[in-house]
């Protein structure tokens, strides 16, 4: 049975997480929920619901989710108070078979507007906590298909306007601190980048990919297109746009967030654009070298799946031992990308831009830099002496360089943030 993360999300509007005692009212609420869900009572539970929240979540599709998790995690034991801010109260809950954490809102009649089930670790809490130079608020932008969920960290030291980067992550669910639970990724590498451009005075937003965290979507695996993601980016650059707290907007991209941002600028008011870790080539190109060290069985097989998206048809039957990559539902995501090409992107590129390279990256060679760097001459370039595809410091041996990825405490590469930081400032 696919693992249920996600039990309910719906618009937590901004919230502050400020330390204060459970209310009372959260108490209650949490008492019936527990007693209705260990009772298979779903449609109890619905009647718990405000009715923005019956509206965007119909009982037909709450309640076979619902069940589902039920049968997977069995009944709820129990619940342990976190911390609360204004209408968010934060909860350890304990099923039978598993632990998550669980964000409860109500509004002023004390009916649910979110109901959030997520990964749960003993150092969670502690992970959360914010640099004292920044103030993080919780952002949720509305979209045809759902809504995306993000972080705002605005510099304490400000005085009006700033500068703002918009933080577009790479490929795969990568959620809004860098990481990725089906990768074993978790350096917090966009949770560390917002601390330290909040340190030198500029703001960041940061955000869940499209079905990744607390962003939802209607849009299937095998309905997802590039297109998709840069359509999210796109309306977050016009959201930041509106906000007269920001003098200009420049967007940050990491590895396929790069590429993701090269589209959403078109016609966007996007001042600067920032591209780390990207590669250079077409999408097919790329994804054919990353298969080099897998059994020629497998290369075969990938390459006659690339042929064939070329010519616009999917492959249905895969050997699974390439599934990672080229599963059915995720070909059309794969076509795609392949029919873009970096180089050209860049060429047209009319803001100025910086390209950002490590030299210890074992997915993206320097050489990529250089041909984007080609592509638009006035362009500058980074290149970072030992920095590896997660933007910290790692030596080329390939155990040692992936054993940062799992190393959130460790900082990201010293020359990062003062060469991105010099080319913000210097942006009219």
């Amino acid at each position: 049975m696919k693992r249920v993360t996600l039990l309910i999300t719906i618009a937590l509007m901004t919230v502050r997480a400020l330390a204060q005692a459970e209310p009372v009212n959260y108490v209650s609420v949490l008492t019936k929920f527990k007693q209705f869900y260990n009772n298979n009572q779903v449609d109890s539970i619905f009647s718990m619901f405000s009715p923005e929240m019956k509206a965007a979540l119909p009982l037909s599709n709450f309640k076979p989710t619902t069940e589902q998790l039920k049968a997977q995690y069995g009944e709820l034991l129990k619940t342990e108070f976190i911390k609360y801010g204004e209408s968010l109260a934060v909860y350890k809950a304990t099923f039978k078979n598993s632990i998550f954490l669980l964000n409860v809102s109500l509004n002023p009649q004390n009916k649910l507007t979110g109901l959030l089930l997520g990964p749960y670790q003993e150092s969670a809490v502690a992970k959360q906590a914010v640099d004292p130079s920044i103030t993080e608020s919780p952002v949720l932008l509305k979209t045809f298909s759902g809504q995306i969920s993000g972080t705002l960290a605005m510099p304490n030291n400000a005085s009006g306007k700033v500068p703002v980067v918009l933080i577009v992550g790479d490929a795969g669910p990568t959620d809004r601190d860098g990481n990725n639970e089906k990768t074993g990724l978790t350096a917090n590498i966009y949770k560390l980048l917002a601390e330290e451009l909040g340190k030198n005075g500029i703001a960041s937003l940061r955000y869940d990919k499209r079905n990744v965290g607390q962003s939802v979507s209607s849009t299937k695996e095998s309905q997802l297109r590039i297109d998709d993601y840069s359509d999210d980016a796109g309306s977050l650059i016009n959201m930041l746009n509106d906000d007269q707290r920001f003098s200009k907007i420049i967007v940050f991209g990491h590895g396929e967030g790069a590429l993701v941002s090269m589209i959403a600028i078109i016609d966007r008011p996007a001042k600067g654009y920032i591209a780390a870790e990207s590669a250079s080539e077409q999408g097919d190109k790329v994804l054919i070298d990353q298969m080099k060290l897998r059994p020629k069985y497998q290369q075969d097989e990938f390459k006659a799946i690339l042929d064939s998206l070329k010519k616009g048809k999917t492959t249905d039957k895969v050997d699974p031992s390439i599934y990672f990559i080229a599963r059915p539902t995720i070909q059309n995501f794969l076509m795609s990308v392949c029919r873009l090409v970096p180089t050209r992107g860049m060429k047209a590129m009319k803001i100025p831009a910086l390209i950002i390279q490590g030299t210890t990256d074992l997915t993206v060679s320097v050489d990529n830099a250089e041909k984007l760097k080609k592509a638009k001459s006035d362009a500058q370039m980074l290149i970072i002496k030992g920095m590896n595809h997660i933007l910290k410091d790692a030596p080329a041996d390939e155990d040692k360089n992936t054993d940062t990825y799992s190393k959130p405490d460790l900082p990201l590469s010293a020359g990062l943030v003062p060469g991105m930081v010099d080319f913000i400032n210097k942006i009219k």
